[in-house]
């Protein structure tokens, strides 16, 4: 505690000193906003020039110094995009008095209220005023977010690297480390995951049409969760004090996929009034339908033989996908007195995915191989060509809702912000056939299948010779029919905290003293259910459809719902298969309850120049964690008392561990701003990030054959969690006009990495096997790189040119850590870190004027390693990305805007690959081609 005690010291120095320079002092206090007094600008820079104080205004605009000695002052207030203003005030020996400031251009006082030019104003403002190292997004006064995604629009800042699925953005990376290591907030409240295994969650379900701004914060500061070692996403519904007036928009649109050949209907309402001068209502409701398809090729179990290289099992995967997102946000915000506000706020969020997947698996490590160079042969002599077409109809819910209610006062001497919140996240799937799968097995037919391999990313497929009946769907009958009778995930966690700050003013600057405590209380569950069934007279035929695959002729697929119908309609012809339904519903099941309570104390100094923020967090974890030991016994195998098995046998044993664990985590920010216009950063800080909750979950799997082998699956409840020390430094330059250049460098020291081993012939927690999949702590990991970003707004520049407006940002990334090789813990190779791109870079060029605003915006990110696999040459990656995305805008009237979005016009593809052989393989490729938008937008 030398730390605590040394700021006490240092505090009660100060409160003597305070007591001397402000006898005689008042309260200046005021509010800041756009010329056409429409909206608060947050983060202005006001300054009382002859004391050297410097503050930011809130999120209202609203700014107060305390304790200002008695006198005239000239006080001024800068934002970036807006010309500086200033006013003499008289500051009486006690009271308050109020100044206040309405900033803009003359010429044009639309410029930091609409369109790119305000979105890049308010964000580069905030970044300058932040305590920490960060990038900012921010929507403008008409609604306007710079892409209708928020993973969407995170990616156009430096160092983020969005993760794709099925072509839309979904999880978030920074600077190159795993989305579970990135912590996500809404208004505050930590948002649970509706995934059942993991933390990270996928910002697809939340509509950008709802959010006010996403910060993305790359320091963290003693009062901040410390569960990050990634980055802190918060981001923030609207406020009725963000807004002058009253405000209402609506707006339609339809989106066009053109693999889907279908228009997707989405629109939006969006609201803000005040009843009063104290008390304000804003919420807004988005429905987005979308429809759209994906053709896929998938590759596994990579083979050399003779020179030749192969794959035993290629997949043709035709997926055809409905999602449709509903979000909703309700907020409350009341002013009591000058002092005090109070808020409650609420989000909703649903996300309904139904998906039909038609498969055409060849499975031919059983076949005789033979070909030459990329020309590979297998054939039914002796031996097997087995052939699977299958169908998945699931259809998916992700719910996300959250309340938090709170408050902040604020007397300028003392300032305390208090909260409870209750955030639930779930994803439930209930009734899905997943799969029914159709085989055919060719043995001594004559079959002869082809694999040309020239394109690696799509290797096709040729029956040279065989059965004439190959693609005859009444000759595949039903292997198997899987039923998920339940799949429920939920993520619940209450929180509640509070924060206690004093200040003391001196004439050299202004020194807090603040503490706080938070709680959280976190429980997860998942339950599965699914059931097995055979039927040897229900063949393909019977569910017959047709595709819409467009690499190649995949041959007979099943209809979308052909499979689900006739097993409802006759499911007493189905004979439920009771060890595998036995199996599978019990494997998967876990609980966890985490309890994290943490408490802080830190320091803070401002002067005109320089802000340091130095203190130390203390959290403490209980787990309490709840799973499954699931053991089958195959007929003849070994039961654990050492008969043998009469049948297949499965044995379910509950497992319960209990932990807690501790930690005390310092950070330094250092924010020295020698001119208004140019600031430098210095921060370093210890953080965690708690384990994965599938990983870390007792889940205990065992299948042992009628050899007595065994091979298992086991999750880790005693891995430790990520520890990682973190150092930033920055330097950023805001330019006259709306624009800045800014640099930074950055480095992280990752203990307790968390990887994924196969370990051979050993024992875990008392349960023997031959070969186990088993999650570990790993050695230290090692991250560092630098960002480089630039805007500006050539506003300076002649007409029509004075409309242009550019930003670019590169990061680059080194992340290298240590894991075993070939399941051996004792012999380590060094990989780069999964989801680590080295380079990655946005460019954006718009125009924005008057009526009319164009942007085009290219992304690029590298490579990737996605898994791991047993040896370095099969080890999963994803190829670099590059997208290229153009939007129009034209302002029809004051009310009324008309919109036009073309997303993918480069028809960007997914490929994911291995290196088996010294060459690229195929492991997964997928396209998706473009898809277009448009629609109006009506403001009042």
């Amino acid at each position: 505690m030398k730390i605590s005690r040394s700021l006490l010291a240092a505090g009660s120095a100060v409160i003597a000193l305070s007591v001397s320079s402000a006898a005689f002092a008042g309260d200046v206090t005021g509010v800041v906003v756009d010329q056409t007094d429409t909206i608060a600008l947050q983060s202005a820079e006001v300054r009382i020039v002859e004391l050297n104080r410097v503050t930011s205004s809130q999120r209202d605009g609203s700014f107060i110094f305390a304790d200002v000695p008695e006198g005239t002052y000239t006080i001024q207030a800068s934002y970036i995009g807006a010309p500086v203003a200033k006013q003499t005030i008289t500051v009486p020996e006690t009271g308050r008095v109020r100044a206040n400031f309405a900033l803009g251009d003359d010429a044009t006082p639309q410029i930091l209220v609409v369109g790119q030019g305000a979105n890049q104003a308010s964000a580069l403002s905030r970044k300058r005023a932040s305590d920490v190292v960060s990038d900012v997004i921010t929507r403008d006064a008409m609604g306007q977010f710079p892409d209708q995604n928020v993973a969407e629009s995170l990616r156009r800042l430096p160092g983020i690297n969005v993760l794709n699925d099925q072509g839309e953005g979904r999880f978030v990376s920074v600077r190159g480390l795993d989305p579970d290591l990135v912590s996500t907030s809404v208004n505050g409240v930590n948002l649970p995951s509706p995934e059942s295994d993991v933390r990270s969650v996928a910002l697809d379900v939340i509509s950008s049409d709802i959010i006010e701004s996403i910060e993305v914060k790359k320091s963290l500061t003693p009062d901040m969760d410390a569960d990050t070692i990634g980055a802190s996403v918060e981001i923030k519904t609207t406020s009725a004090f963000d807004r002058r007036k009253a405000y209402f928009s609506a707006k339609a649109e339809g989106s066009y996929n053109d693999y889907a050949d279908h228009v997707s209907p989405k629109g939006s309402v969006d609201f803000s009034t005040r009843l009063g001068d104290n008390f304000g209502v804003t919420g807004g409701l988005s429905y987005y339908k979308r429809k759209f398809e994906t053709d896929n090729v998938e590759a596994a179990d990579w083979e050399e033989k003779d020179g030749l290289i192969y794959a035993e099992e290629v997949e043709y995967r035709d997926y055809d996908v409905e999602r449709e997102r509903i979000s909703a946000t309700l907020n409350f915000d009341a002013r009591l007195s000058d002092t005090t506000s109070l808020y409650l706020r609420g989000l909703y969020s649903q996300f309904d995915d139904q998906e039909y997947r038609r498969r055409t698996t060849f499975k031919m490590g059983d076949a005789n191989v033979s070909g030459s160079g990329t020309n590979v042969l297998f054939d039914d002599d002796d031996a097997e060509v087995e052939v699977e077409r299958d169908i998945k109809d699931r259809m998916e819910s992700q719910r996300i809702r959250s309340i938090s209610a709170g408050g902040e006062t604020d007397t300028g001497d003392w300032h305390a912000e208090y909260m409870v919140s209750w955030a639930k996240s779930s994803e439930k799937e209930s009734g899905s056939v997943d799969t029914a799968k159709f085989e055919r097995k060719f043995e001594n037919e004559g079959t002869q299948v082809g694999f040309d391999y020239s394109d690696p990313r799509v290797p096709l497929y040729s029956v040279i010779s065989g059965p004439a009946d190959f693609n005859d769907p009444s000759t595949y009958g039903l292997d198997d029919l899987e039923l998920t009778t339940l799949s429920d995930a939920q993520d619940e966690e209450y929180a509640a905290k509070f924060d206690l700050a004093r200040s003391f003013y001196t004439d050299a600057g202004e020194f807090t003293m603040q503490a706080g405590f938070k709680g959280r209380w976190r429980e997860k569950t998942y339950d599965k259910n699914a059931e097995f069934y055979e039927d040897d007279d229900f063949t393909l035929a019977d569910a017959l459809g047709e595709q819409s695959y467009r690499i190649i002729d995949m041959g007979p697929v099943a209809s979308y719902r052909g499979a689900t119908e006739f097993f409802n309609a006759n499911r007493d012809l189905f004979e439920l298969q009771d060890i595998d339904t036995a199996f599978d519903s019990a494997a998967e099941d876990y609980s966890i309850d985490e309890d994290i309570m943490a408490g802080y104390v830190l320091g803070r100094w401002d002067s005109n120049t320089l802000r340091v923020i130095g203190g130390v967090r203390y959290e403490h974890t209980k787990n309490d964690i709840t799973g499954n030991e699931t053991l089958l016994v195959e007929e003849g195998g070994a039961l654990p008392d050492g008969t043998p098995a009469a049948d297949d046998t499965v044995l379910v044993t509950p497992v319960n561990y209990k932990r807690n664990y501790d930690h005390w985590l310092p950070s330094l920010n250092i924010r020295f701003a020698p001119e208004e216009n140019t600031v430098f950063r210095l921060a370093g800080y210890r953080s965690l990030v708690r384990p994965k909750l599938g990983k870390l979950a007792p889940r205990f799997v065992v299948e042992e054959n009628d050899d007595g082998e065994r091979d298992g699956e086991f999750g880790n409840p005693n891995l430790l969690p990520y520890e990682a020390w973190n150092f930033d430094a920055s330097a950023e330059y805001y330019m006259s006009s709306n624009g800045a250049i800014t640099a930074a460098v950055f480095y992280k020291d990752v203990k307790n990495f968390i990887v994924d081993t196969v370990q051979k012939d050993g024992s875990y927690l008392g349960i023997p096997y031959d070969e186990a999949e088993i999650p570990i702590n790993g050695d230290s990991a090692e991250i560092y790189g630098a960002e480089i970003g630039i805007s500006q707004q050539f506003s300076m520049l002649p007409a029509p040119f004075d409309g242009l407006i550019a930003q670019l940002n590169y990061t680059y990334t080194n992340a290298t850590g240590n894991v075993p090789t070939d399941g051996d813990i004792n012999d380590l190779r060094e990989i780069t870190l999964p989801a680590t791109s080295k380079h990655t870079m946005n460019a954006t060029l718009g125009y924005d004027k008057g009526p009319l605003s164009l942007r085009v915006s290219g992304t690029y990110r590298d490579k990737y390693l996605d898994e791991l696999g047993d040896e370095a040459q099969e080890d999963r990656y994803v190829d670099n990305h590059f997208q290229l995305d153009l939007s129009a805008k034209y302002r029809v009237n004051k009310n009324v805007q008309m919109f036009y979005e073309w997303v993918n016009i480069n028809n960007a593809k997914y490929f994911a690959y291995n290196n088996f052989g010294g060459q690229r393989n195929l492991v997964q490729y997928e396209e998706y081609n473009w898809t277009m938008k448009a629609g109006v937008k009506v403001t009042f």
